[in-house]
């Protein structure tokens, strides 16, 4: 009976029942983990000892055997049980109903559904998860090829997942805690890859920003990245060496940030990370927005947003793992992060990454890239295709095949009716279809995607009468014989489950071809802006979220006009910028892709100055008299009348974003305050005053660093004092209760000593006479401290046996009547449960720590069933108490206390529904409801 053959067809029954009894124990998480034959019982499914006897009762019964004794010391995953029923059903072996735990009732699992092969992560909640997914069912498959001048580089799915989890060890061991955000400058790389999945897996929140580009905006860089890991609290960046200066001027600029490490110092670490399980709304990662309309604000994106928008998208483009996505867009923006790597990771799809610079250094890299590894997906703002064509000669193409690019999204900034013109008419001798070229459009606000068309309809462009355009809002069709009429592109519908409205100024929505605001709504849509209440609240109308774009709706379709902050009111005309930028940066002279039209106030005729700010390389005077001259002209051919200023700037004088979009805002008050065109300051020069503008804040970490050394010291002497003194008195004390009460004496002098506020709440919930359990959330060493604090009656602390042999702690613990249990003898452990169980009938209070130990991270970690068991088996009442504020005063690791406050708070008691019968049933009830109010009133929230 031990062939393979009738183990593997066992094999169903026992997941199933392993499955259920793990569903019953942990029913108060939206999602139990997978159960697999090599999970780990304890570590992997949370099963402690008493629920691992409940597992084997059930096994028993389910089978009809009795297993081998040692079962429960030597199993440690479903595939152990699986071989001790082998053993137990050998021919010769009696079949039994086995030992169970008095009270342990049986339920058969046949009921229980059994999950079919699946296809995809759809079941996923969080990217965690999705990984998961991939590393178990293909794990050796090729996820992502790494294109760079040193050749290629493959990454599996569980390269990546291993990577990550190095990383993740690597934070924790220095301080990282869940929920803290750490900064990702890093360049497209594998070690991208694994920070970004280290920081989620580590319970960290990611913040992508981007590397310095020239020495000689170091300080704005600097300072604009200040504000951002200001705003984001973030305790770690991760960089390369390459950038350090920047980071070290950062850290200085930024109090929170206390380590700037690099993927390889992460990367070294030989611990295992301490899991961390996220939740669907979880943060999981922070997108600043580029800043074209004024100060970076940070979107906030969860697990549910995410992958919502990423189905979403999937489903609207038919996106599988057939697919080939090749890309050279930065990953610190949501285009590159989540449409091409998110996106691709979901779907199973392979993703060709490539460089930005290696892109703009040689476009057609991008194309060939395609044309090898036969891609069928790419995205790029519309400067990459005008790039392409302006860069790309006829002989760097020859030979080359895109009839598999089926997909090439055009997003992320204005689309220009010309740029797909000429890009689908120039590529197709090179197989490239009409119907590939597709605008979408989607804002960081909506994770990254909002709008697309139909599938291989190819790019829709609207011809509008101008004039009622400008002047009203009116989107009019053109007659075929308009001479000068504004051309829009269609960029599709709202994805699945997502909605969109244009509405005027009062709010209301306007009709069909009538300009207004675009706003949205939809699963995809951020919850807030981190940290930035006044921009939350401008984001939201009601249940809708304002995208800051204008637009105007035609047959369904969407149609974006431009920013609402970029158009330039003159005279009562709405001008949008981009049509004049575009046919100025075509001007022999002027820098393409390098035009900012803004407008400027302009009080003494109470409208706006159009102003055209054009970088160029000309010098001479004629030269640049020319270029003025045409720039006018070009203006007056599309407006009718020329613009107010020109100013011709020397490169690199129009502020970008990090994705090359215009800063036009930015633009517009360098231009106020008359300081384009000049003489950019030396790097030594800035580099100075950012060093100055340091010395401040440094100055105040410095004090506050040591002020809270000198507190540490303090209290650190103030309780090495007070506890020296009672374990003195108390170990000439025979007494347990006497000495509690000297106990709890001495532990509020140390709190009043050290100036620690303490509030006690609920005492009029503790029995007064009867026997209770009593249960406590447990984030630090100082809450056995505040426990004897709050208590006025004796309870017997339930410890670690090993402590039992400790002079200090052993003899402490011993005098005050504290029980001891073993940890890691699984025999045993369940005979102290079952000995503590006889305890409260005897009259004596217990009071256990239910987590077993702790750790730095917040939260509530999984609640062990020995202190329920024991009131279940007694029918005495649970009592559970949260304790606030000591994690703050001395996290794990550390042994200086800090300032803070502690708040005990004694909740109602929870009594056993019946003091006989299912005892596991019970006890699963008593654990599940003590935890929810130790939850509410800690201060935390389960892990």
């Amino acid at each position: 009976m031990n062939s393979r053959h009738e183990s593997d067809s066992r094999t169903p029954l026992l997941l199933a029942v392993v499955a259920q009894t793990l569903a019953e124990l942990q029913r108060d998480r939206e999602r139990a983990p997978p159960v697999t034959l090599d999970s780990l019982l304890d570590r992997d499914l949370g099963l402690d000892s008493l629920a691992r006897v409940e597992l084997l009762v059930r096994v028993e019964q389910a089978f009809g055997v009795a297993l081998p004794e040692n079962t429960l010391q030597i199993a440690l995953t479903p595939r152990d049980l699986l071989a001790a029923l082998d053993r137990a059903l050998a021919p010769g072996v009696p079949a039994g109903d086995g030992n169970r735990p008095p009270g342990a009732a049986v339920r058969h699992p046949a009921s229980v559904a059994l999950a079919a092969d699946e296809e995809s992560p759809s079941e996923a909640t969080t990217l965690p998860e999705v990984l998961d997914w991939h590393a178990t069912v293909h794990g050796a498959r090729t996820h992502i090829v790494f294109l760079s001048d040193a050749g290629e580089e493959e990454l599996s799915y569980a390269q990546l997942k291993a990577g990550a989890a190095r990383v993740a060890a690597g934070l924790q061991l220095h301080g990282l805690e869940p929920r803290q955000a750490v900064a990702i400058m890093l360049p497209t790389g594998p070690d991208y890859f694994y920070a970004y999945f280290g920081i989620l897996l580590a319970g960290g929140i990611p913040v992508p920003i981007y590397p310095p580009v020239r020495a000689s905006q170091i300080e704005e860089h600097v300072r604009r990245h200040a504000l951002i890991l200001e705003n984001a609290q973030a305790a770690i960046l991760v960089t390369v060496p390459e950038a350090m200066r920047v980071a070290r001027l950062l850290q200085a600029h930024v109090p929170a940030l206390e380590h700037v490490l690099t993927p390889e110092g992460l990367s070294h670490s030989h611990a295992d990370a301490a899991p961390v399980t996220a939740a669907p709304d979880d943060i999981a990662f922070i997108q600043y927005t580029s800043g074209s309309t004024g100060n970076p604000k940070g979107v906030v994106l969860t697990h549910a947003n995410l992958l919502a928008n990423i189905r979403a998208m999937a489903q609207a483009v038919g996106a599988s793992s057939r697919d080939v996505f090749v890309s050279w867009l930065p990953l610190y923006h949501d285009m590159g992060l989540i449409g091409a790597w998110l996106g691709s990771l979901y779907v199973g799809s392979r993703l060709v990454v490539m460089s930005p610079l290696a892109f703009l250094a040689r476009p057609e890299r991008w194309l060939w890239a395609i044309h090898r590894f036969r891609g069928t997906i790419s995205a790029a703002p519309n400067f990459a295709y005008e790039l392409t064509l302006k860069r790309v000669t006829d002989a760097q193409i020859e030979g080359l095949d895109l009839s598999s690019w089926r997909l090439a999204f055009n997003g992320a900034e204005a689309v220009s009716p010309d740029t797909v013109a000429r890009f689908t008419e120039r590529f197709a001798a090179s197989g490239f279809t009409p119907g590939a070229m597709t605008p979408v459009y989607g804002l960081a606000e909506s994770s990254v995607g909002l709008l697309f068309p139909p599938l291989g309809r190819g790019p829709l462009i609207d011809r509008v009468r101008r004039d009622p355009f400008v002047e009203r809002g009116e989107a009019l069709p053109a007659a075929a014989d308009e001479a000068n009429p504004l051309r829009f592109v269609a960029c599709g519908t709202p994805l699945a489950g997502h909605a969109v409205r244009i509405v005027d100024e009062a709010g209301q929505e306007v009709g069909e071809r009538v300009e207004g605001r675009l706003e949205f709504k939809g699963p995809s849509a951020t919850a807030a802006y981190y940290r930035n209440e006044g921009q939350t609240r401008r984001l939201f109308h009601g249940a809708w979220l304002d995208t800051g774009d204008r637009a105007y709706m035609a047959g369904r379709e969407i149609y974006v006009t431009g920013r609402v902050k970029d158009i330039v009111i003159r005279r009562g005309r709405h001008i949008h910028p981009d049509e004049i930028e575009e046919a100025v940066g075509a001007l022999p002279g002027a820098r393409k892709g390098c035009v900012a039209v803004f407008g400027c106030p302009d009080p003494a005729s109470g409208t706006e100055r159009l102003v055209v700010l054009a970088e160029t390389r000309a010098t001479g005077e004629a030269e640049r008299d020319a270029l003025r001259q045409a720039i006018s002209n070009s203006t007056v051919d599309i407006l009718g009348e020329p613009p107010d200023d020109i100013v011709l700037a020397p490169p690199h004088s129009v502020l970008k974003t990090s994705s090359g979009k215009i800063r036009r805002s930015a633009s517009r008050e360098l231009y106020a305050a008359g300081a384009i065109g000049g003489h950019g300051q030396s790097v030594a020069r800035q580099l100075a005053r950012l060093a100055l503008h340091a010395l401040v804040p440094q100055a105040r970490r410095l004090a506050r660093a040591a002020g809270d050394l000198l507190y540490g010291v303090y209290a650190g002497a103030v309780l090495v004092i007070v506890a020296a003194v009672t374990w003195l008195a108390i170990a000439l004390t025979p007494k347990p209760a006497r000495a509690w009460a000297m106990s709890g004496v001495a532990a509020r002098l140390f709190f009043r000593l050290i100036g620690t506020p303490f509030t006690v709440r609920g005492l009029e919930h503790l029995p007064r006479s009867a026997a209770s359990v009593l249960v406590a959330n447990h984030s630090s060493y100082l809450d056995g401290v505040a426990l004897v604090a709050a208590l006025p009656r004796h309870y017997r602390f339930v410890a670690k046996r090993e402590l039992r042999d400790q002079l200090v702690a052993g003899t402490y613990l011993t005098r005050i009547g504290a029980e001891f249990v073993e940890r890691f003898d699984a025999r045993q452990s369940v005979e102290d449960a079952n000995r503590l169980a006889t305890l409260p009938a005897q009259g004596a209070s217990l009071a256990f720590f239910p987590e077993g130990t702790f750790t730095r991270a917040p939260g509530l970690q999984p609640f062990h069933l020995g202190a329920f068991f024991a009131a279940a088996r007694a029918g005495v009442p649970v009592v559970p108490v949260a304790i606030q504020g000591t994690r703050g005063m001395l996290p794990a690791g550390e042994r200086l206390p800090r300032r803070g406050a502690i708040v005990v708070t004694v909740g109602a008691p929870v009594t056993p529904a019946t003091p006989v019968g299912d005892a596991f049933s019970t006890a699963v009830g008593l654990r599940d409801a003590a935890r929810a109010a130790i939850s509410k009133d800690c201060g935390a929230t389960a892990s």
